[in-house]
């Protein structure tokens, strides 16, 4: 049976035959190319600064206000549009979301001055937290409750790739031919993922909650979810205050020549996916002792990067480590956050996602902090340490929380797992 025309209402892990084991639904597939397009268009402007500096006659701290507006576009549309689009198909939504995402990028390269160039990157960054946010409660919903961290870290898989492929190959694309090329090309990409997304999502329902809008605003009011959603600032807060700093790093502590560190960040890329699929991994045998392991090792690594950064090798150990360590919590804090609002899983989802990029402006400001007031190269690293051990007791602390609220009664199961109300359904089937 196609996929496309598989019927409303079920999931599609009860469409998988029976011995198909661990395999995963090829659906999973269409969010990758997804998340591969918006991780490409997020971090490849970096690297093009000079360039769009240079062809729009602005400074180049003036072109870096496009990274800001992007990023402004994520915090503001990961939960206005999670919530706006609360009542439709979550397949509707994120075919929806990707055509914004076209639409923003092909004006990125239409773009004739630096103000339009700003409009496009806040419109490009809108759909980014909803789409991840979306997209994740999508994922957990075609496979089977031990899966789920899985099944969301094969989603982030196409973020994680496109700093290994995305990212190196949009920017010397936007040497070779220009900048304007470089957002044609993932404007290509968005119209693959809305191909895939219409071709291999299953036709849904809405999920809404029967209370609207206020309800689904209402399911992020308990103190747990804002505890997960701190927690997510500041892990990965701790990732951006060192990761933002790390070029001067590479080049001034551990001696490499600047034309070496796009393949160094390739090996965070690298680092980063391989942490990723750890992570969902483990997630799925215990969600809280991975967050709590990958938080830990985190700490542990930016901790010694002072030290790993005195030698070429060990230093690009230390940026492989990083990627690894910061992203073997991804999947386990996604989850984290849904399954404290799971009346909301969308919105709560999404709501995460903008968490994520308030970790990393807040993280490069406390990096840029340490630097700034002389105390060294490799300072910045070390403040991500000090805010990998807060993200621990923030951690802990919605531990705490968790087991205060939990009344042991006679013959109540308690699970680990994220239960959404899509699952009673998969699971009788």
């Amino acid at each position: 049976m196609s996929l496309a025309h598989h019927v409303p209402g079920t999931t599609l892990s009860s469409t998988l035959p029976k011995g198909t084991g661990p395999s995963m639904p090829l659906a999973l597939l269409a969010l990758a190319v997804g998340a591969f397009g918006i991780g490409t268009t997020e971090f490849v402007i970096m690297g093009l600064l000079p360039d769009v500096a240079s062809d729009l006659h602005i400074s180049i701290p003036s072109a870096g206000h496009l990274v800001s507006a992007y990023a402004l576009g994520v915090v503001i549309g990961a939960p206005l549009l999670a919530a706006v689009t609360a009542r439709m198909s979550r397949r509707t939504v994120l075919i929806a979301l990707m055509v914004l995402f076209v639409v923003g990028n092909a004006l990125s390269a239409f773009a004739p001055g630096n103000g339009s160039l700003l409009a496009a990157r806040f419109l490009s960054g809108l759909p980014h937290g909803a789409f991840f946010g979306v997209g994740a409660v999508v994922a957990t919903t075609m496979v089977p409750p031990e899966r789920k961290a899985r099944s969301v870290s094969l989603m982030f898989l196409g973020l994680t790739v496109a700093n290994i492929a995305g990212v190196p190959a949009a920017t010397l694309m936007g040497q070779h031919l220009g900048w304007r090329a470089t957002f044609l090309g993932v404007s290509a990409i968005g119209l693959a993922a809305i191909a895939s997304l219409a071709l291999l999502i299953p036709h849904d329902h809405t999920h809404a909650s029967a209370t609207g809008l206020r309800g689904e605003l209402a399911a992020l009011r308990p103190l747990p979810v804002w505890l997960a959603l701190g927690t997510t600032v500041a892990g990965f807060g701790a990732l951006f205050a060192a990761y933002s700093y790390v070029t001067p790093m590479l080049t001034d502590a551990a001696g490499y020549a600047e034309t070496s560190v796009t393949l160094l960040l390739a090996l965070f890329g690298v680092g980063a996916t391989a942490g990723n699929l750890l992570g969902g991994r483990l997630a799925d045998h215990s969600l809280r002792g991975t967050l709590f392991g990958g938080l830990i090792s985190l700490a542990v690594v930016l901790a010694l990067f002072p030290l790993l950064m005195r030698a070429e090798w060990s230093a690009a150990l230390a940026v492989t480590l990083l990627g690894t360590a910061a992203f073997i919590t991804g999947s386990p804090l996604q989850l984290m956050v849904m399954e404290k609002a799971s009346s909301a899983p969308s919105l709560a989802s999404s709501a995460n996602q903008a968490a994520f990029n308030l970790a990393n402006a807040g993280g490069a400001w406390v990096g840029g902090i340490a630097l700034a007031a002389g105390y060294g190269t490799t300072s910045p690293a070390l403040a991500g340490a000090a805010l990998a051990v807060l993200g621990v007791g923030v951690a802990g602390a919605a531990y705490l929380v968790d087991r205060r609220r939990t009344v042991p009664s006679a013959g109540r199961v308690v699970t680990s797992h994220l239960c959404l109300p899509e699952d009673s359904e998969a699971l009788r089937s």
